[in-house]
C-alpha cells in the first residue's frame, strides 16, 4: 500500500543567479518531511533507475519553458503520486539510494548536521532509557539500539515500533503517528511544531493474538505488560469489575505472564486509542472517543441530552476511506514566516450489510495515524490468510482514482474509487524565509 507522502504547497524561490525554482514542502504522516525541488527528485529518479531499472512509476517529465498555473499543480499531483508509489517496492524502500536521499533532505531542510547526541525514548510503563545515538541514524537503526541496550530478541524487534508521543502536565499522552524506518528521528523530534512531544517504543501489531509470539522473551513480556498496564490504568481497555479484580491480584503477585493471558479477554486490550474528536455520526459535530484495532473502529459517541452510543465499524465492511489535508495559515508575531493551522478527516464508505454503503467522517489531528492503523490490520489479515492458504493468491486493494492537486486535497485511498474534490491553490512568495504566502482555496 501507498505511504502516506503528500505535498500539499509549493513555493517559488530565487537561486544565487536569479533564477526562479519551485521548492515543494513534502509531508510524512501530516507532519512536515522535507523541502525538495525538483531537479533534486529528478536526480534521484535517475539513480533509482539505474539500480532497480523500469519498475519505477513515472517520473513527471520536464519542462523547457515557463509553467502555467495548471501545470505547476498537475506536476505537483504527479510528484506526490511519486512519491507514494516509489515506497511500494520494499526493495526500494530498504535500499541505501532510498534511505540516504531522505536521510540528507531531512537534515539539510531542518539545518541539523550530523553529531552525537542523547535521546531519552520512552518505553510502554513509562520510563525511559537514554542512548547514545547519531542525529543522522534512522528510526530503524534507533529501533535496533535501544533492543540491544534493552535485551530485546532480535527476531522480536519487528513488533515493535518507534512514536511520536505528545506529554502533558497531567501525565496524560497522545500517539502522534508512527515514525517510518527510514526518518530520522531526532531531527522529527527537533522540527516537529507539537509541544511536549517525546520518541516513545511500543508494539506495533493491531491484532492482540499476536502477544503469543514474544511470550518466549522476558524483555518483550516486560513491555507487553508495561503498555497492558498503562491501558488498564488509563481505562483505554475497559475490564468488567470481575477482570479488574482478578487483574490487580494478578499485578499484585507479579505474574505478568498470566496477566498478560487474561487481558487478552477485556474489551479493547491492544487497541490504538485516539484523542477525543468529533464525527458526523449519527449527526453532524458529534464528539466522539475512539479506538481502532482487532479488526474494527470502536466509537463511543456522545449524543444530544448526555447520552452515549457505542458503534462499531468493522474491518470487513469497510470498502474505501481517504484522509483530506486541509490548512491555513497563520502570521507569526515575529516577522513574515506563515506557520501552518492544519486540520485533517478521514472519510470511510461502510456497508450496513444491506449492500448499502454509507459514507462516515471523523474529523482528527490523528486522521493518518487512524489511516496506519486501518492499513496495518489489512496487512495482518492478508499475513493470516496467506500463512492459513499458502496456495491461495491474495490480491491486495489497490488505489484508485485523483483528485486535482489542492491544499484540500486527497492525500491517500485505500481500496477502490473515491469521489473526488477540487479546490484550486494559488502559492506565490518572494521571501527567501516565508513557505506560504497565498493561499485561495474554492469550490470547498
Amino acid at each position: 500500500m501507498k505511504m502516506h507522502f503528500s505535498i500539499p504547497v509549493s513555493q517559488q524561490r530565487l537561486d544565487t543567479l536569479g533564477g526562479r525554482y519551485v521548492l515543494y514542502s513534502v509531508y510524512l504522516e501530516g507532519f512536515l518531511f522535507c523541502k525538495v525541488r525538483y531537479s533534486q527528485l529528478h536526480r534521484w529518479n535517475e539513480q533509482l533507475r539505474r539500480v532497480f531499472g523500469n519498475c519505477l512509476p513515472p517520473f513527471p517529465p520536464k519542462y523547457y519553458l515557463a509553467m502555467t498555473a495548471s501545470m505547476a499543480d498537475e506536476r505537483r499531483d504527479q510528484l506526490e503520486q511519486y512519491l507514494q508509489s516509489v515506497p511500494m517496492d520494499p526493495n526500494i524502500l530498504r535500499s541505501d539510494v532510498f534511505i540516504r536521499f531522505f536521510k540528507l533532505l531531512q537534515q539539510d531542510t531542518f539545518k541539523i548536521t550530523t553529531k552525537k547526541v542523547f535521546l531519552d525514548v520512552f518505553l510502554p510503563d513509562g520510563r525511559s532509557i537514554r542512548i547514545e545515538i547519531l542525529t543522522s541514524d534512522t528510526a530503524e537503526r534507533i529501533t535496533e539500539i535501544v533492543s540491544y541496550k534493552i535485551g530485546l530478541s532480535r527476531e522480536l524487534i519487528g513488533y515493535f515500533s518507534l512514536f511520536l508521543i505528545q506529554l502533558d502536565s497531567h501525565g496524560a499522552f497522545s500517539v502522534m503517528k508512527k515514525m517510518a524506518e527510514f526518518e530520522l528521528p531526532y531531527v522529527s523530534l527537533q522540527s516537529t511544531e507539537v509541544e511536549n512531544c517525546k520518541v516513545g517504543l511500543r508494539k506495533w501489531y493491531m491484532d492482540p493474538s499476536l502477544d503469543s509470539m514474544l511470550m518466549d522473551c522476558r524483555t518483550a513480556v516486560n513491555l507487553l505488560y508495561g503498555q497492558a498496564f498503562q491501558e488498564i490504568e488509563k481505562n483505554w481497555a475497559k475490564p468488567t469489575l470481575e477482570q479488574r479484580k482478578d487483574l490487580e491480584a494478578l499485578r499484585k503477585a507479579g505474574n505478568q505472564t498470566k496477566y498478560l493471558e487474561l487481558v487478552q479477554q477485556v474489551q479493547h486490550y491492544g487497541y490504538m486509542q485516539l484523542d477525543t474528536c468529533t464525527c458526523d455520526y449519527p449527526e453532524p459535530g458529534c464528539v466522539a472517543t475512539m479506538a481502532v484495532g482487532n479488526d474494527e473502529i470502536s466509537c463511543y459517541i456522545k449524543l444530544p441530552g448526555n447520552q452515549t452510543q457505542e458503534v462499531n465499524f468493522k474491518m470487513s465492511r469497510i470498502k474505501s476511506w481517504q484522509v483530506t489535508f486541509l490548512g491555513t495559515l497563520l502570521e507569526e508575531e515575529d516577522g513574515p514566516r506563515r506557520t501552518l493551522n492544519q486540520n485533517l478527516e478521514l472519510r470511510f464508505q461502510y456497508s450496513d450489510g444491506n449492500n448499502s454503503w454509507q459514507w462516515f467522517t471523523i474529523y482528527t489531528r490523528q486522521a493518518f495515524l487512524l489511516s496506519c492503523c486501518l492499513k496495518k490490520m489489512i496487512s495482518e489479515k492478508l499475513m493470516k490468510l496467506a500463512a492459513e492458504n499458502p496456495e491461495m493468491q491474495i490480491e491486495v486493494p489497490l488505489e484508485q482514482g485523483k483528485s486535482k492537486k489542492s491544499y484540500h486535497q486527497q492525500s491517500q485511498i485505500n481500496c477502490f474509487d473515491f469521489p473526488t474534490r477540487k479546490s484550486k491553490i494559488s502559492v506565490k512568495s518572494s521571501e527567501e524565509d516565508c513557505v506560504f504566502e497565498t493561499i485561495r482555496e474554492e469550490d470547498l
